[in-house]
Parts: C-alpha cells; sequence; structure tokens
C-alpha cells in the first residue's frame, strides 16, 4: 500500500485512539448506564472533537453477558453494572479515511476480569507478531492462530472473524461475503496478496476472548500498521 495511503489510515487511527482516551478521561463509563445511552455519548464527544457522524460500521457497547457476542448479533440493551466488563467498537470514519478501534473496560476489581483484559492485549500482540514473521499467510491460518492463542491463554475465541481489510470509505464491501476480505476460516488467499486494482492490502486485527460459563468477554481492535 502507497505510503500516503497507509499513512492515512494511522492518522485516522490515532485520531480513534484520542476519542477512546477523551471518553476515559470524562469518565463517560459509569455503572447505571444504558449501552445505548453510553453509545450516544461517544457519538455526541466524537462530533464534538472532530466534527464526525459517519460511521462505516454499527457503533457497539456490549456489557456484561453481551460482551459474548459476536458483531453480528444485536442483543438486548443492558445497564452497566458495578463490578461489570464492557467492550467499546466504533468503526468511525475521519476525511472518508476508515477506523475500526475496540477496547474492553473493567470496573472494579474482580481479577478474572482484569486478567481477561489483560489477555486480549497481549493476545493481540502475539497474533501480530506472528503475522509479522510471515511472507505467505491466508485469512484462515491467522483466523486459527487466533482461536489457538485463545485456548493457549485460558480462553475461547469468540469472534466468528479475526480481522478485515480497511481502507478509504467506502472500502471494498464487507457485506457482500467474500470472504478474502476477512481473516476468516474460509479465506484461503494470501493475505499480502493485492486488491482487485493491483495495490497491496491494509488488515484490522480483532481479538474477541470469551469464558461462556462466566458470561464474560473482551475485545481488542486496531490497525496491523
Amino acid at each position: 500500500m502507497p505510503a500516503n495511503i497507509k499513512s492515512q489510515l494511522i492518522i485516522a487511527e490515532q485520531k480513534a485512539l484520542e476519542l477512546f482516551q477523551e471518553m476515559e478521561n470524562l469518565h463517560l463509563i459509569t455503572p447505571g448506564k444504558m449501552e445505548k445511552e453510553l453509545n450516544n455519548e461517544i457519538f455526541d464527544l466524537a462530533f464534538k472533537m472532530f466534527g464526525i457522524k459517519k460511521y462505516w460500521h454499527k457503533r457497539i457497547i456490549r456489557a456484561g453477558k453481551n460482551t459474548l457476542y459476536p458483531y453480528r448479533e444485536n442483543p438486548a440493551d443492558l445497564m452497566i453494572q458495578e463490578d461489570d466488563i464492557l467492550f467499546v467498537d466504533f468503526g468511525p470514519i475521519f476525511d472518508e479515511w476508515e477506523a475500526d478501534f475496540g477496547r474492553t473496560y473493567v470496573l472494579g476489581s474482580d481479577p478474572i476480569k482484569h486478567k481477561l483484559k489483560e489477555d486480549i492485549e497481549i493476545g493481540w500482540q502475539r497474533c501480530k507478531s506472528y503475522f509479522d514473521q510471515q511472507s505467505f499467510i491466508t485469512g484462515r491460518d491467522l483466523f486459527q492462530y487466533a482461536v489457538e492463542t485463545a485456548e493457549d491463554m485460558g480462553w475461547e475465541f469468540g469472534g466468528e472473524i479475526a480481522g478485515h481489510i480497511i481502507g478509504h470509505f467506502p472500502h471494498e464491501k464487507l457485506e457482500n461475503e467474500n470472504k478474502t476480505h476477512y481473516v476468516h476460516p474460509d479465506n484461503t488467499v494470501d493475505m499480502f496478496a493485492p486488491d482487485s486494482n493491483g495495490e497491496p492490502r491494509e488488515w484490522i486485527l480483532e481479538i474477541h476472548f470469551v469464558n461462556r460459563e462466566l458470561e464474560i468477554g473482551g475485545f481488542f481492535e486496531q490497525l496491523m500498521t
């Protein structure tokens, strides 16, 4: 991918990071608040900070048992509880450049929830390191490695995918179910292969670990550049 395109994606992600940091600084995540309410507050904050209202995928806030659900699901709106775990997954568009950013937050001192939050970040780094060491790797290969990483760390991989392409809005439509756009078990194409225009593709890596018995999950997502 040309350096200017890659740099634009990095700039978009940096703005997404600034949004999440300001959300934390303002202590928007508090018990007694509904997921939808927090979602709207972050949306308003993004507009105040960057003047944006456009997102390339649905904005996700999931708390408690809803953290078990992968992207496609639309669980009922839950209230954030004391000692809760939740994750935020937003795909804002900055000057027509897409970002996709996800983080997990833990309220309280539950050691298992804090371990999950730490492990998904470690797991993301492991998968990124594995990807960087390859000269040829399919979406299936990386997805399988993510699943094995979750199991090695004592969790179950909760996502149907472990990432996807990212780019200038709108990038190649993910909703057309072309699995070559995903880190997915049906993607047997080299992730380093160019897109339909002959340009290198850039990828988002997303890690979703869950414990179904405890009804908790964690999520970590960002650009693999």
